[in-house]
């Protein structure tokens, strides 16, 4: 059985429990300064202060490498003791691994000078060996654990952009699947579209042909050859429709959408999608709006998953790549086409190279051809400029019912 990994608290609890029973070990054997008689009483205060600041070695690196310099210099003096010298160079690595980075830098200076000082003062008042002696030991105990900090902290640190690097592989490599994916749908959109659109609209003409024939020829309105070619002119039409639909959706979907393949969004879903741009925006000083102009009417749905695409991906890109400003979104619906325009503030050079830039254009230049009408996007007068203009009547109904 798999034990559990301690937690950062309980190993922080686990050295200072270690500390402190071998300070007490330490001193019931009067293993500690005493040549001036101290007393044990007063070595214990400095070894239960350092295991108390153990347990916050963590979460106040700051305080307690303060705090344990004022013990440690106060232990000199109440005799000094290997435990409480140990668990204060532990105060000093803690202080550099999970202390903010500034700590290194201060905490070498101080660490020097001490050093320094008292290497001076061993040599002026004592002898060449003792300033040695002197110096080796601050160094183990002010320096020492620095220099490990460091080496461990650089090490942490490269871990961490390691991890990153690979999390930045894993996403790439799943944004290229991604893009096969909805490659190969292109290709397979384009077959159906050689393959069935065609044959149906075919069939659509031929049916408006025989029909207009059939009236050449003064047959009776009620005449069933007449109905036979109305309902195979109409249902050849509503396959273009419905063909032109999924085709739209097998451009789009990248493998997650299925619930499209039942309900095709439309322009009525734009409010919505403002509304989830205007939550994202808030925290970047976005702002979205939507203006209406004409008479919405029946909009085919061809055209209405194209609009709502266009306008999708347009917020998309307002979001990964405007500057702070109003987004403005005009839906203009004339008799004959939709009109779709989408300023947002233009921010230079933004997103140039970040992975697919410009594969949504592309996508929405696409779809507007694809229905026979026109896309456009550039910079305009200071701001980020969408254009579009869809037929309400697509190229595929409109080329099967002329005749």
């Amino acid at each position: 059985m798999r034990r559990p990994t301690p937690t950062p608290r309980q190993v922080d609890a686990g050295i200072a429990l270690a500390g402190l029973l071998g300070g007490l070990l330490l001193i019931a054997f009067e293993v500690y300064d005493h040549s001036s008689a101290i007393p044990r009483w007063q070595v214990l205060p400095a070894l239960l202060a350092m295991a108390a600041l153990e347990l916050v070695r963590r979460t106040r690196p700051i305080l307690v490498a303060v705090l344990g310099g004022l013990v440690f210099a106060g232990s000199i003096f109440t005799g000094a003791l290997l435990a409480t010298t140990m668990m204060y160079t532990d105060l000093l690595y803690a202080a550099v691994v999970y202390g903010p980075r500034r700590m290194s830098p201060i905490l070498h200076a101080t660490g020097t000078a001490s050093v320094l000082v008292l290497t001076t003062l061993s040599f002026v008042y004592g002898d060449p060996g003792t300033a040695v002696t002197v110096a080796v030991v601050t160094t183990l105990v002010f320096l020492g654990p620095l220099w490990s900090g460091d080496i461990v902290r650089k090490h942490r640190q490269e871990a961490e952009t390691q991890r990153l690097r690979a999390e930045q592989t894993a996403l790439l490599s799943e944004m290229d699947r991604r893009e096969a994916v909805v490659a190969e749908r292109a290709r397979m959109a384009r077959e159906l579209h050689d393959v069935v659109a065609n044959h149906l609209s075919a069939i659509a003409i031929h049916a408006t042909g025989a029909q207009s024939v059939a009236r050449r020829q003064r047959r009776p309105a009620d005449d069933p050859v007449l109905e036979v070619l109305a309902v195979i002119r109409e249902n050849s039409v509503q396959g273009l429709a419905e063909m032109r639909r999924i085709i739209g959706l097998l451009r789009d979907s990248g493998g997650g959408e299925a619930d499209e393949s039942y309900a095709a969004p439309d322009l009525s879903a734009v409010d919505s999608l403002l509304a989830k741009a205007r939550a994202a925006g808030q925290d970047v000083g976005l702002g979205f709006g939507l203006t209406e102009r004409g008479e919405r009417g029946e909009i085919p749905v061809p055209v209405g998953l194209a609009a709502y695409r266009i306008v999708q991906e347009s917020l998309t890109n307002a979001l990964k790549h405007a500057g702070p400003g109003e987004v403005r979104v005009l839906l203009d619906f004339r008799p004959g086409e939709l009109r779709i325009a989408v300023d947002s503030p233009f921010r230079r050079g933004a997103g140039q190279s970040l992975p697919g830039a410009r594969a949504g254009l592309i996508g929405m230049a696409e779809r507007a051809s694809l229905l026979g009408g026109s896309f456009d996007a550039g910079p305009r007068e200071g701001n980020w400029s969408v254009r579009a203009v869809l037929p309400r009547t697509p190229a595929s109904e409109e080329g099967a019912e002329r005749e």
